[in-house]
């Protein structure tokens, strides 16, 4: 028996997988069990191949690997899909009644338990309910109490009456007990163990959402565009309740004018989108840094260019967020290494902004939005959260930033390149802002040298968060090995896992959450023998980005066919990339 179990449940869009599987992944977590989720899914509402899987241990996971245990399948298509991870063992639950199940054999190895899925959810009150029959069968084939489900139940249907959350009850109590009348005499290799544990389950995008809010975030405007639409789903509703605002708008661009306005107004605000969105917004991301406005701008990125694959895997914005726009704009990038990150990264994210007054790419993508995780709850800690809104001055301190005709400078030469900030309302701090080149009371200019002194003190800003901030790589294997794996964004955890693998090579990992500023990498390649740099594109944007700066050749693991990076695959890829 494995120490943890792989499930999985797959039809066609729209026949309720993803509820199904976030009903099981709550179930599991609240029954003390840690929890790792990945879903696959057609960009159409209807038909077309969707899967929700689950990893589930007492012990933490973090990431898929190349097996399936036990498989809910609503179409044949679902057992050919996931063909290669079936193992000796593997469990199959199907219904035979429906037509294209009418011949189907389990394939070698595999146990195949025909459910009269419908049926059973007839009996417990609407066909409808066939997928909640479904995971009574799964409770019974992996020992799991049934009563874990309830509450999951409760959640999802809670809304919808008493009656709707009993008849569910009874779907998934009809189809445990039709497992162990039929099936009593079956071999069963699972058991899954529960424990006194509390996790919090949660996705990327909802991670943002609370880190948003956490972080004092009180504006948020957004398009809805896959996979990024679940930051504005979570803030909807929740925001409001600490006096913000959710607009949704009527395309990406008024979306960031939307989110600039309220930045400019003083309220600490925020916009999210993928990579098309980004791509419309580029010319406001100009203004905001011309203008100097502290603002977060999410993006999710997914598999591109153009409409690409919107649901599917990619880290191949990289380039658009380093360089994207017109001019050269001074700007952070950080890309959250995990789920939990995703919440830390997004209140550093707005101290950044308000701190350098700087336009800060806070960056995701598809495999953290949507994959859920288990944590701790004092993981997101909110009385720990520390706010710097940097150099805002009041009616006490205006004068300082003043010339002698009692003006003030809003963007005013300093040392660090930061200058004083007064919101709108603050007595003596009346000032304009414009995207023309402008001087430091922020009327246009075309003077030569305070374009000059006003790009160097942009710029500025840059070296001083160098200076000031910790902006480090996380470090995991061997600290001591020659082998170097380099990666960004959330590749951390399948790297991590794949360690577990790799028993006869010694290798030490840098994961890095700080794209721009980064970390200096030099001695540390310098010091190993071989360099691999993982990363989910297909031309190694990040490796560029590395072989620049270090002036060094690196090895390149690329992953670009739009699906998450296994565990137990990638330890195979980096021996090959290693021994080549």
């Amino acid at each position: 028996m494995h120490d943890d179990l792989n499930w999985a449940i797959g039809g066609e869009a729209g026949d309720g997988i993803a509820s199904t599987g976030k009903i099981f992944a709550q179930a599991l977590s609240r029954a003390g069990r840690h929890v790792f989720t990945s879903k696959d899914f057609a960009s159409r509402i209807r038909g077309g191949y969707t899967a929700y899987k689950v990893r589930t241990s007492v012990d933490r996971v973090q990431s898929v690997v190349d097996r399936l245990d036990v498989l809910i399948a609503l179409t044949e298509r679902t057992v050919d899909e996931n063909l290669a991870e079936l193992h000796e063992d593997s469990v199959i639950i199907f219904d035979g009644d429906r037509t294209e199940f009418s011949d189907f054999e389990s394939p070698d190895d595999t146990v195949g338990l025909d459910v009269p899925l419908k049926a059973l959810a007839e009996d417990a009150g609407g066909a409808i309910m066939r997928n909640i029959v479904a995971l009574g069968a799964v409770c019974a084939v992996t020992e799991f109490p049934i009563e874990n489900l309830d509450e999951s139940l409760e959640k999802r249907f809670g809304a919808k009456g008493e009656s709707i959350v009993e008849n569910n009850k009874e779907a998934a109590r009809l189809g445990y007990e039709y497992v162990e009348d039929e099936y009593a005499d079956v071999d069963n290799p699972y058991s899954l163990e529960t424990t006194d544990s509390d996790y919090v389950l949660l996705n990327g995008d909802e991670a943002i959402g609370m880190g948003a809010i956490a972080a004092g975030c009180r504006f948020y405007a957004g398009y809805p565009i896959t996979p990024a639409t679940d930051v504005m789903e979570y803030l909807t509703g929740r925001i409001e309740e600490f006096g913000g605002h959710v607009v949704q708008a009527e395309d990406e661009l008024a979306a960031i004018n939307l989110a600039l306005g309220a930045a400019r107004a003083g309220a600490r605000a925020m916009t999210a989108t993928s990579g098309p969105g980004i791509d419309l917004m580029a010319e406001t991301f100009g203004l905001v840094a011309t203008s100097e406005t502290p603002l977060v701008i999410t993006n999710v990125m997914r598999s591109g260019p153009s409409t690409g694959m919107p649901t599917k895997q990619e880290q191949g914005d990289l380039n658009m967020m380093l360089k994207g726009g017109h001019g050269e704009i001074p700007r952070f990038v950080l890309a959250p290494t995990s789920v939990a990150e995703c919440f830390h990264k997004t209140v550093e994210a707005f101290n950044l902004a308000e701190k350098y007054q700087i336009p800060v790419y806070l960056t995701a993508d598809l495999s953290l939005a949507v994959t859920e995780r288990t944590y701790e709850p004092d993981e997101f800690d909110m009385d720990a959260v520390e706010i710097d809104r940097g150099k805002l001055v009041d009616e006490d301190d205006i004068a300082t930033w003043q010339n002698e005709k009692d003006q003030f400078k809003p963007h005013a030469v300093t040392a660090d390149g930061v200058s004083p900030r007064a919101i709108p309302g603050t007595e003596g701090g009346v000032h304009m802002s414009t995207g023309l080149e402008h001087d430091e009371l922020g009327r246009r200019t075309e003077d030569t040298d305070v374009r000059v002194e006003q790009v160097d003190k942009r710029y500025r800003k840059v070296e001083s968060a160098k200076e000031q901030e910790d902006f480090d790589y996380r470090e995991f294997g061997d600290a001591d090995a020659d082998n170097l794996v380099i990666s960004w964004g959330s590749n951390e955890g399948t790297i991590v896992e794949a360690l577990g693998y790799l028993d006869d090579v010694d290798v030490r990992v840098l994961s890095v959450p700080y794209i721009f500023p980064r970390p200096d990498l030099t001695e540390d390649i310098q010091d190993a023998s071989d360099v691999v740099v993982i990363e989910a594109n297909a031309t190694g944007q990040f490796a560029d980005v590395v072989e620049h700066d270090v002036l060094e050749r690196v090895k390149r693991i690329n992953k670009y066919d739009g699906v998450d990076f296994k565990a137990d695959e990638l330890a195979d890829d980096i021996k090959e990339t290693l021994e080549a």
